[in-house]
């Protein structure tokens, strides 16, 4: 039987021009007024506004920096990692700057670094101005002035590369050591109590969810005669936002990294930091105000300051975060990563295509960015897919039910675990990752095709308490053991690292990966697949640059007969050489090309 070619047919779904920022008060301090009368309506407030307002504009006057270049995030590769697994402490880590710089990083996001019990993972903060002293090889007792500047001279190492540094803020909660949790629980005459939501009883707030199914059982803890309420660990109490002095504390503390010079906050958890009865406490209107008073506190003392929304949200939720310009800049695509996985999986790129569609995922101005990674760090996320999706991709990858997180919501493997250690599939969720819409991320150790860290999790499951699968997917980096393997081209870490690196090399070289615009591309293939679209193709535009981008992922090897534009002749952007039609892609094989 001859095979004919089959032409498949993509919906026209050119990415439209940037949607323009809607008019809005440009004065920060202005918009501060109006949002904290939202907020706080009436005047028995009015003299703490007037406070956070004379400290912003002396936080102003003293800073040493200047604003940021518009837009910085747009063409940032970001590494993702744990200072203490990756490096040991910022001495290790200021060591590494040049090995992070040979990739093609150019922005690092610090997990947790902040004072912690270290419960979980360090997003539960006892000290929002102090770092862990361990994080430098310090004393604990070492005074807090000592490990800040030692954080600032770790920012200069890192600017003198080009390479900028954000990290995370919890504004959901405190860890349950923090002083002010620590006051609040002494009773309700306490002038901290309110800086928490405390109850006699579990019968407020019963229509919100809980986040970590399998693990807490409910949003309340006992503490005495009272509860206490909390959204993810019994240990990390929610602050309670209705209380403006929390709002300026958090303001405060904001105003504080700026003055070391970070670039930019990833805000933990803004979805649920105002709680109000009658509602699931996700997403509600006052939430966005908080966020375009940080966003205000940010654009008046260093502009361009990168506000990062982390919020595991529906497309149509998360673009709210961006307000008019006036909220995050940024926010994460969280159900791209498991429709790639399911693309991957099935070998069919419709799961991509679906997402993207305009209806799922709304157009953005051109002020903002999706924020793009192969699972959040700790997890391939499950919570924002179909029960029938999360199924189809909890039984491909859950190889071993350890890796089990949230009772199916979740898997905890590495992406060379997930990917059955397999170079050519993770070179090839890299393509994709790096060259649709978004800014990439890269989390640590995935440049050398790291593994799951059996030991690590067994023992911090017997330390915390907790099976808390994501511990596989932590632990320290072996250095040695990279470089050992690194210098063998056959192993699996070699191939990784070769193919990453020269992809991240390319991309930083076209601008039209992370400002321009995406077209579902028509090709002409051979042999005959079915009803399947194993190829995932796409143009990227802006004036300028033009490239086509093509994903192979299935299997079986391609023949490329035509494609729709007409063009048959391209530059292949990794060797320069020129490609004609018809060529061949290899079972998961891509293509970058100069259409």
């Amino acid at each position: 039987m001859v095979n004919r070619p089959i032409k498949i047919k993509f919906a026209k779904q050119a990415s439209k021009p940037p949607k323009p920022i809607i008019q809005m008060i440009t004065n920060p301090l202005e918009r501060i007024k109006s949002a904290w009368q939202e907020l706080y309506p009436g005047s028995e407030h009015l003299g703490k506004l007037e406070v956070l307002l004379e400290e912003l504009e002396n936080a102003k006057k003293d800073t040493p920096f200047d604003a940021q270049p518009e837009g910085w995030y747009k063409d940032a590769v970001i590494y993702s990692l744990y200072v203490d697994f990756f490096a040991g402490t910022f001495n290790g880590l200021t060591e590494k700057l040049d090995h992070l710089k040979s990739l093609g990083v150019n922005c690092l996001w610090l997990l947790p670094i902040l004072d912690s019990p270290m419960r979980d993972a360090g997003f539960d903060i006892r000290d929002y101005r102090n770092i862990r002293a361990e994080l430098f090889g310090f004393d604990p007792n070492t005074e807090a002035t000592v490990k800040q500047q030692a954080f600032r001279d770790f920012l200069a190492e890192a600017h003198s590369r080009d390479i900028r540094v954000i990290f995370d803020i919890a504004m959901n909660h405190t860890s349950e050591e923090h002083p002010w949790f620590v006051e609040s629980r002494k009773g309700p005459g306490n002038p901290y109590r309110d800086y928490y939501i405390w109850n006699k009883d579990t019968n407020r707030y019963k229509e919100t969810r809980l986040l970590f199914k399998g693990m807490c059982p409910s949003n309340w803890e006992k503490d005495g005669e009272w509860y206490f309420f909390h959204r993810f660990f019994e240990f990390q109490p929610d602050l309670n936002y209705k209380n403006p002095d929390v709002l300026i504390e958090v303001s405060r503390i904001l105003l504080f990294w700026l003055s070391q010079g970070l670039d930019g906050f990833r805000a933990d958890a803004i979805p649920y930091i105002w709680k109000e009865e009658g509602t699931d406490c996700e997403n509600l209107p006052q939430t966005h105000t908080i966020i375009k008073i940080f966003r205000a506190v940010l654009d008046h003392v260093r502009p361009n300051t990168l506000l990062l929304a982390e919020a595991c949200q529906p497309p149509k939720e998360v673009v709210k975060y961006f307000g008019n310009g006036d909220e995050c800049h940024a926010g994460y695509h969280f159900p791209l990563m498991p429709m790639i996985f399911k693309a991957l999986a099935v070998q069919d790129a419709e799961p991509v295509h679906n997402i993207l569609n305009p209806s799922v995922t709304p157009e953005i101005s051109s002020e903002n960015q999706w924020f793009m990674f192969l699972r959040l760090h700790d997890e391939l996320t499950l919570e924002m897919v179909t029960p029938e999706d999360r199924a189809i991709i909890h039984g491909h990858y859950c190889k071993d039910p350890r890796w089990d997180f949230r009772v199916g919501e979740g898997i905890s493997a590495r992406l060379a675990e997930l990917l059955d250690r397999d170079p050519r599939k993770i070179a090839l969720a890299y393509s994709i990752m790096l060259t649709l819409p978004g800014t990439p991320i890269i989390y640590y150790g995935d440049e050398f095709g790291k593994l799951n860290n059996e030991k690590f999790y067994e023992s911090f499951k017997l330390e915390t308490g907790k099976d808390d699968t994501r511990y596989f997917v932590r632990g320290p980096l072996d250095w040695a053991a990279a470089e050992h393997e690194l210098a063998n081209p056959a192993s699996l870490t070699a191939q990784v690292n070769n193919a990453l690196k020269t992809q991240i090399a390319v991309r930083n070289q076209w601008p039209v990966f992370g400002r321009g615009s995406k077209e579902w591309a028509t090709i002409e293939i051979t042999p005959r697949s079915g009803s399947e679209k194993p190829l995932l193709a796409y143009f990227r535009s802006m004036p300028g640059e033009r490239v086509l981008v093509i994903n192979n992922l299935s299997d079986k090897e391609i023949t490329i007969k035509a494609i729709e534009d007409g063009n048959t002749e391209f530059t292949e952007l990794f060797t320069n050489k020129v490609v004609q039609t018809p060529f061949t892609l290899p079972p998961y094989g891509y293509l970058w090309l100069e259409a």
